[in-house]
């Protein structure tokens, strides 16, 4: 398997699993981080693993939730792995929830409902990730209120959506409009509270996120922008039966989504003698204060984040990349954690959203943008106004190759060059009529030029281009 770019891999020369001492290895949490941590200690060593979760005993994908709501995958379906993986592998899965662990005896103790023995580790992986952020709104504890952030959550929604005549959800993220989405598709009406005066605007550009407002509006969705909620109000059962919001309206409904962001899962962890801040404070090598100790994925907070980068990146990719970089070094590989190219990925309704590098939501400095847009497709290009060279790439509703991105950012290549190759870079499905040129005919008339969109297209135009700009990997196979 190909190394990721952000992860250094060691070299075999140097490094050898049978003078590596036998060990127990923990791992508190099995989404993509710690699942990723524990298939990677397995590739280089025969310690035994336990790899911990309370939600569930299979991993599973968590953005995958809403389409078992929808109907469109059963939750086994959402499975990471075969049951037989883990016994082949020799993973063994415990499904707990850790009450509290003794550093000092690196002792791991379980909820008493769970009714599981002390587990003793050698080291310790914590891979806790994310809970659904509240703010102590009067109401936020009734029955009937939930974030979606776990299984259990996503079971109580499906509970609450039995004759329900109106949800509202509060907040303007990303885990906000799925859950719109998963209402919509039950035909579910739903009021969706946005405090921003645009959806994501912190986050996305006006023009795109402008393109959001009007797709959420589109399917129905009653979007409040520049809205917030007061408080949630009971039935007589200890049930919520309204909101009432920042505009004095009281809206009924059966349900509130609350998605107004999520934090660190450490709460359990705050009166141990880890250094927490928001997160489990690490070094670049994923450790903590506690030897023996470290923490990866949404949990993880960097002491010393890389300029350009948040100490806290609650992302699929980060926690997959996280989880390999920490595995080399609880094998004896000790390896820093040099996180690349930034890249997300999303889905508005039926826009699917891409970003690469560095996008800023407003200018100043050097950097500008070229932005072309139709209907529900765009396509934003960040660059440097002082060399042409590309940093960032923004794109609505068209798919682009990840590699074709990459390549064009870290061998800084100039936009005009860029857009002769926007061919080689698009992989929208058959059918579906061409973007680019008109893309590169609003570039030309904007700059006054004319540059020629390269004809190929399809594999052998992106094999081509990635040739002529040189290979960005240098990760060797393991």
């Amino acid at each position: 398997m190909l190394g990721h770019p952000g992860v250094r891999l060691p070299s075999r020369s140097r490094f050898n699993i049978n003078l590596i001492p036998f060990m127990h290895i923990a791992i508190i949490g099995n989404g993509i981080s710690g699942l990723t941590a524990a298939r990677f200690i397995r590739k280089q060593s025969n310690h035994d693993i336990t790899l911990i979760s309370g939600e569930r005993t299979y991993p599973f994908s968590r953005t995958a939730l809403m389409y078992i709501y929808m109907g469109h995958l059963r939750a086994k379906d959402t499975e990471l792995y075969e049951p037989h993986f883990y016994e082949e592998n020799r993973i063994r899965l415990l499904q707990a929830w850790v009450d509290t662990i003794d550093f000092e005896q690196q002792i791991l103790y379980f909820d008493a409902k769970d009714d599981q023995e002390p587990l003793t580790y050698d080291k310790l992986i914590i891979a806790t990730g994310s809970q659904p952020n509240r703010f102590g709104w009067p109401g936020e504890n009734l029955k009937g209120v939930r974030g979606m952030y776990s299984m259990q959550d996503l079971q109580s929604i499906e509970d609450c959506s039995q004759g329900l005549k109106h949800a509202v959800i509060v907040g303007g993220g990303l885990i906000g409009v799925e859950m719109a989405e998963m209402f919509h598709s039950r035909q579910i009406p739903v009021t969706f509270l946005v405090r921003e005066p645009s959806y994501w605007d912190m986050v996305l550009p006006e023009e795109e996120s402008q393109m959001v407002n009007e797709e959420i509006i589109s399917h129905g969705i009653d979007l409040q922008l520049g809205t917030e909620l007061k408080e949630i109000l009971p039935d007589e059962q200890g049930r919520c039966r309204a909101v009432r919001t920042s505009e004095g309206e009281e809206i009924s409904c059966g349900f509130v989504g609350l998605t107004a962001g999520v934090h660190p899962n450490v709460n359990f962890l705050r009166d141990s003698p880890l250094e927490i801040d928001k997160g489990i404070l690490v070094n670049e090598y994923l450790q903590t204060n506690i030897p023996h100790v470290y923490a990866i994925g949404d949990c993880a907070q960097l002491s010393d984040p890389p300029v350009g980068r948040r100490p806290i990146e609650a992302v699929w990719y980060v926690g997959k990349m996280m989880g390999e970089t920490v595995a080399y070094s609880v094998c004896g590989d000790l390896t820093r954690y040099e996180p690349q190219l930034w890249f997300n990925s999303a889905k508005f309704f039926d826009i699917e959203y891409q970003v690469y590098g560095h996008v800023p939501v407003t200018y100043d400095g050097p950097l500008t943008s070229f932005f072309y847009g139709q209907e529900k497709r765009s396509l934003r290009i960040v660059y440097d106004k002082r060399t042409t060279k590309v940093v960032g790439f923004h794109a609505m509703g068209v798919r682009l190759r990840h590699e074709m991105c990459e390549s064009w950012i870290l061998h800084q290549t100039p936009i005009e060059k860029v857009m002769t190759q926007l061919n080689a870079a698009y992989f929208d499905p058959e059918f579906y009529t061409s973007f680019q040129r008109d893309c590169v005919n609003h570039f030309n008339n904007i700059q006054g030029i004319n540059i020629q969109l390269s004809k190929k297209r399809g594999l052998s135009s992106f094999l081509s281009a990635i040739k002529s700009l040189g290979s960005s990997r240098t990760s060797k196979t393991k």
